[in-house]
């Protein structure tokens, strides 16, 4: 009983604070970006006001939509998103749950909320949520493969280099560092699939250039153009905290160092410097791949995004895993 309560009071704590720094650096985000086109933009706590202000506003539900869909797919997307950080490292932790799930089961939680976005759109019955729709689950199919490409390196490197290891095992991933796993060809190869994961984040997010199933000047939103209200607070909320929750993913993969092994501190401050530098690794990759790129580029279209992630990403991430393979040769 009591390690039932102690991981219910753990995974509660985990969810508050990821649901708060997604907000927090969702409002960085929207800062930055309108500093860099010269705007003054929103204040950082802009995210925070604009949940409160939807959460006291009425909730319509479309006349011709199915409801009980309509209504339930913005819960779904939020806790598939929140789940996330109970299976993967975060903030300088390990996985809560990590003898439940490992790296493809986070990739399956990773789907969730686009589809149940996706889904919820449909069921509103609107052509322009329709649309958006259709156009996420094409993106959706366009990137999926990218990902798996990366998977599939990094459980093949593992495999190979450290036989006795569950490869898909976070544990695994963090005593292992794959940049240690590979000399010379190999390590522009962990490159390149780093560079492809980026390449992903738009897409995986919605955010420009490959904020296609929105479009605000095109569907009018899109996707979320029948949600309002507490529904639409909480779309907004998951798409926040699938951008941390991706973000972290990535930092778990390709830098899964902790300062803290390389300085000699006291527990409790050797918890608040992993945390500290798991929020500057976490937020350099958004700045990366969130930020610069959205504030520089416009939105492609959704073939244009299909063809990109398709043939040039996917070719990229193909050839990092095949310099792993030529490394590994080497090396025998």
């Amino acid at each position: 009983m009591f390690n039932i309560l102690h991981v219910a009071a753990h995974s509660i704590f985990i969810i508050t604070l990821a649901l708060l720094l997604s907000l927090l650096f969702n409002g960085l985000e929207r800062k930055l970006i309108a500093r860099m086109q010269a705007r003054i933009g929103p204040p950082i706590i802009q995210p925070f006001l604009d949940i409160k202000k939807l959460f006291i506003k009425e909730n319509i539900v479309p006349a011709n939509s199915i409801k009980w869909l309509f209504n339930a797919m913005p819960l779904v997307a939020l806790a598939s998103a929140l789940l996330l950080f109970l299976y993967m490292p975060f903030a300088g932790m390990p996985p809560l749950l990590q003898a439940h799930g490992d790296l493809i089961l986070v990739l399956y939680l990773f789907i969730i909320p686009p589809l149940a976005l996706a889904i919820g759109a449909f069921a509103s019955a609107s052509p322009y949520a329709s649309i958006g729709a259709q156009r996420e689950i094409v993106l959706m199919m366009s990137y999926e493969f990218v990902l798996s490409v990366v998977v599939i390196a990094f459980a093949w490197l593992l495999s190979f280099s450290h036989a006795g290891a569950y490869a898909f095992s976070f544990d695994t991933l963090t005593a292992y560092p794959i940049w240690n796993l590979v000399d010379g060809i190999g390590k522009l190869g962990v490159a390149l699939l780093l560079v492809s994961a980026l390449a992903v984040f738009p897409a995986k997010v919605a955010k420009l250039p490959a904020d296609i199933s929105e479009a605000k000047t095109e569907i009018a939103e899109g996707v979320l153009v029948e949600y309002s209200g507490r529904n639409l607070a909480l779309l907004l909320m998951a798409q926040a905290v699938q951008a941390l929750a991706f973000a972290s993913l990535i930092v778990a993969l390709f830098f899964p160092w902790n300062i803290s092994a390389f300085l000699a501190l006291p527990s409790i401050f050797a918890l608040i410097a992993d945390f500290i530098f798991f929020l500057v690794k976490t937020f350099a990759i958004m700045f990366a791949s969130l930020i610069l790129v959205s504030a520089a580029t416009a939105r492609l279209k959704v073939d244009q995004a299909a063809r990109i992630y398709i043939y040039y990403v996917f070719l990229l991430a193909l050839f990092g895993l095949a310099f792993i393979g030529l490394d590994r040769l080497l090396v025998m």
